[in-house]
């Protein structure tokens, strides 16, 4: 990276992080230091819980995700909008009247403490887990971008985020989360008009827009049921819906960003806000890996996208091979541009007739390309036993720092870092709190000062920091990103959010048959994952309904045997 672009960088965070530490500095008590003094307006509970979910896998992963698969990721959250409706009506209401610290407080009240104890240690299990990822999402592609070890930028970026996190608590994360939202979308705004420019003069907006639906890339919506298939709209209706009540209204991440509001009217704008722009935020990261692909269709498209393990593979006797492959991928470039170049004439040209004929030429030599490209992770495979070769989260970055201009590359890796802060901050500050309020302070050291369990706040925030970091250091790459964390969260939400339902809504079932139930239900969500093909969206669908399901089972054989 060149000078301006550094000095772009290291400024940004380092204003987002002394703002963010001078502006929540003084937190005198655990009330202000979990819950912000209950001091947060609506707009910032809204960018904060907007935040806290696009982390930088969203940055990194969607738009790859886009250039592969097409805008058809959109779906996941068809299902959030309804969701944010039925948290504010029905959840919210209750926190606040309860005065909670965590979610999880809500459950001993209505069923017993092991219960409780279960859903915190759920939730600790996954956001931990997410924890992990989040930092070593950007770390490992920023590792090989800016020529640092992955364990050095698995430190810089947990260590930076724990400074701020642990000296101003929930207040820190929200406050910071104003700005690193402005980075974030400015500079996905910036990106957006960048690729637009950067095609050929003689193609307009609207060109690439249908070239992009000639090559199957606009499938924004698609009505046909499968239950293997991961987006379509009803797994995301459904599917997502069920995420997104467990995501935003169990999840401690979350709900420690509205909790913390004004007022309850505060906190429901806040959702509603966040409800209502999160579709069209991800429709437009989406669409700016759309443009992308659209971009590689009238220039030469990387044959591997991570060029610095593409080079360490040139460096073995397999180099030959590559060269060959790199080579014979250069030819069907040339020939899908000129097939491209003859699809926008026709689509100028009114003619959609010939411009679906050449839209099939075209798509087919696409195809070409994706066979040669999965010959060369093959190759890359045999020459780097260790190395990643899934290289889709780097097709965005590898766009950002081969096209564009100097202090835009800066500017493009502090959005990748803040969203990277901005959801790990939101993750350890919820660790904490829920290892402070609903396992230290319940179960292991009930009689404590304010100021005892303020420290032990902090010192839990630093402790999951550090087992974040560890993940971060030695996990490993999981498909593209943004799936392997939705997988990671549909695996417990579903068990999660159907605790919460029968809390809500089932009073007839009890302690002891819920708890018994979600171990039930767990055990199926697993087994659904590990040896079945079912799509991972379903699986909050499962979870949720076995746990409601199996509760009124044990309810009422636990009632025969006690009369």
């Amino acid at each position: 990276m060149s000078l301006p672009d550094w000095l772009v960088l290291a400024g940004t965070l380092g204003f987002i992080v002394i703002y963010g530490v001078w502006k929540t500095r003084g937190s005198k008590d655990i009330e202000g230091y979990l819950k912000g003094d209950n001091s947060m307006k609506w707009w910032t509970i809204g960018l904060s819980v907007m935040a806290t979910q696009a982390s930088a896998i969203t940055f990194l992963s969607t738009p790859g995700q886009a250039y592969e698969d097409g805008m058809r990721f959109v779906q996941f959250y068809f299902g959030l909008p309804i969701a944010m409706v039925i948290i504010s009506v029905t959840i919210i209401p209750i926190f606040y009247r309860l005065k909670v610290f965590t979610a999880y407080e809500y459950l001993e009240s209505r069923f017993d403490l092991k219960t409780r104890t279960l859903a915190a240690l759920l939730f600790l299990i996954q956001r931990g887990l997410a924890a992990g990822i989040t930092i070593y999402a950007p770390a490992i592609i920023l590792s090989s971008i800016l020529s640092w070890s992955l364990t050095i930028t698995n430190v810089v970026i947990g260590v930076v985020v724990i400074i701020y996190t642990v000296s101003g608590g929930t207040k820190a994360v929200s406050v910071t989360q104003k700005q690193q939202m402005a980075v974030m979308m400015g500079g996905m705004v910036v990106a957006g008009v960048m690729v637009v420019r950067f095609l050929p003069a003689d193609v307009s907006f609207g060109d690439a827009v249908a070239v992009a639906g000639k090559m199957g890339k606009m499938n924004i919506v698609d009505f046909s049921f499968d239950w293997d298939d991961r987006y379509n709209f009803w797994s995301g209706i459904t599917g997502g819906l069920f995420l997104s009540l467990s995501y935003f209204g169990t999840d401690q991440s979350q709900v420690s960003r509205y909790i913390g509001g004004r007022s309850l009217a505060e906190s429901r704008l806040g959702l509603l806000f966040n409800g209502l722009l999160k579709i069209p935020m991800q429709f437009f990261i989406l669409f700016i890996g759309v443009m992308v692909f659209v971009f590689y269709q009238f220039n030469q498209a990387p044959v591997f996208f991570n060029q610095a393990t593409k080079e360490r593979a040139e460096a073995t006797k397999y180099a030959s091979e590559l060269q060959q492959l790199e080579e014979q991928h250069r030819t069907i470039s040339v020939q899908k541009q000129a097939a491209v170049r003859e699809l926008v004439a026709n689509i100028q040209a009114g003619d959609e007739a010939q411009a679906d004929i050449t839209s099939v030429k075209a798509r087919s030599l696409v195809k070409q390309e994706r066979a040669v490209r999965a010959n060369v992770k093959e190759v890359i495979q045999k020459a780097l036993p260790m190395a990643e070769t899934k290289d889709t989260d780097y097709v965005f970055l590898s766009f950002v720092t081969n096209f564009l201009p100097v202090g835009l590359v800066g500017l493009l890796l502090a959005v990748i870092l803040s969203a990277a802060m901005s959801s790990t901050a939101s993750e350890l500050n919820a660790l904490a709190s829920t290892t402070v309020v609903d396992i230290y302070r319940r179960s292991v050291k009930q009689e404590a000062s304010s100021s005892h369990y303020l420290f032990a706040s902090r010192a839990f925030t630093v402790a999951w920091g550090v087992i974040a970091i560890m993940f971060a250091t030695y996990a490993s790459l999981l498909d593209n990103l943004i799936q392997a964390v939705n997988i990671i969260g549909s695996i417990f939400y579903g068990t999660i959010l159907g605790v919460f339902l029968v809390a809500f809504y089932f009073r007839y079932i009890k302690g002891n048959a819920v708890f018994m139930g979600a171990l039930v239900a767990e055990a199926i969500v697993l087994y659904c994952h590990f040896y079945t093909d079912i799509a991972f969206l379903w699986f909050n669908v499962i979870g949720c309904a076995f746990v409601i399901l199996f509760g009124f089972i044990f309810q009422f054989f636990l009632n025969r045997k006690t009369t």
